[in-house]
């Protein structure tokens, strides 16, 4: 950023506001893409600020309930900018409780927003499902940041003369995120054809599988790189960064048929439903690899930063 805008930046407020309490990584996939999407707008040379509203701010991004409520209503009030809700979810049937913040949330939209941004149409509907409809939306799919999750230094597909190494990463230790299923895995799997590793935090117990410690992305990374096969068991997952992550690095995946996963895989690796599925799935991508691995496709994160522009109604 220039002096001039700098200078304009700290008078009357960013042009582009995300309100979003960010943390330093290793954590959850929703800061691990508002990162990206930032350092996308950034590169670009575009005015964008954090938390902060002013009279130069045209539009604020405002991420589920991950920012000061308070602070954003009363700023918002004062210099009425476009307000954009961007959207997981439904949050009750993801962490798989009763409460009612996915009402709260429909409220406080209702409220402030002029548009809302849904990760993936499974999120969507899934409202729609529950009775909440948020009126005027665009959906857009969640992307990774091209510099650190890519195919350079990918190792080659598997060839019978080595095993197939499968992988699993995850920051949350929530039952849904498929920690069971992976350990059911690790009891049943060939260890011969195959090895299992998994990164991040589980409540699981894992018996042959390797286990790493969250790490951050840049590490993230180089051990999805070194790995064949992605494994995504979570469920109600309406749109996955760690599943994004593992596909921009060139893994074919094996994923549950639930929430936003087939959106993402598309033709770029095989789904089940049952644990007797999974193992045939496995082994189906693991003999067609190369094929699994032509056919990924993700969206970069500047044509996701595109869209979010069109939402915002800046060009």
């Amino acid at each position: 950023m220039d002096i001039a805008k700098t200078i304009k930046h700290m008078l009357g407020g960013p042009e582009i506001s995300i309100f979003y309490k960010f943390h330093k990584p290793p954590y959850g996939g929703g800061n691990q893409f508002l990162s990206a999407l930032s350092n996308e707008f950034l590169r670009r040379g575009l005015d964008i600020g954090f938390n902060k509203i002013g009279r130069n701010t045209r539009v604020c991004l405002f991420n589920s309930f991950n920012f000061d409520e308070d602070k954003l209503l009363s700023l918002s009030k004062k210099y009425r900018p476009r307000m954009v809700n961007r959207l997981a979810g439904p949050i009750g049937i993801y962490r798989g409780t009763d409460d009612n913040l996915d009402k709260k949330l429909w409220e406080l939209n209702r409220r402030l927003a002029n548009h809302t941004i849904f990760q993936s149409e499974y999120s969507y509907k899934k409202y729609l499902e529950i009775g909440l409809d948020f009126g005027d939306h665009s959906i857009i799919h969640n992307a990774s940041d091209p510099k650190i999750f890519n195919r350079e230094g990918k190792i080659p597909s598997p060839d019978g003369r080595r095993k197939v190494r499968l992988i699993a990463t995850s920051w949350s230790d929530n039952p849904k995120k498929g920690g069971a299923t992976l350990s059911w895995l690790d009891e049943n799997l060939d260890h011969t054809k195959y090895d299992l590793t998994f990164v991040g935090r589980t409540k699981s117990k894992f018996h042959l599988a390797k286990i790493i410690e969250p790490v951050a992305s840049k590490e993230l990374s180089l051990l999805l790189k070194e790995h064949d096969i992605y494994i995504a068991p979570s469920e109600d997952d309406p749109c996955s960064n760690a599943l994004i992550e593992a596909l921009s690095c060139g893994l074919p995946t094996v994923y549950l048929k639930s929430g936003g996963h087939p959106e993402l895989v598309g033709d770029g690796g095989e789904g089940f439903t049952t644990k007797e599925d999974l193992l045939q799935a496995i082994d189906k991508v693991a003999s067609n690899h190369k094929d699994y691995q032509g056919k990924i496709e993700v969206t970069p994160i500047s044509e996701v930063a595109d869209m979010y522009l069109k939402a915002f109604k800046i060009t």
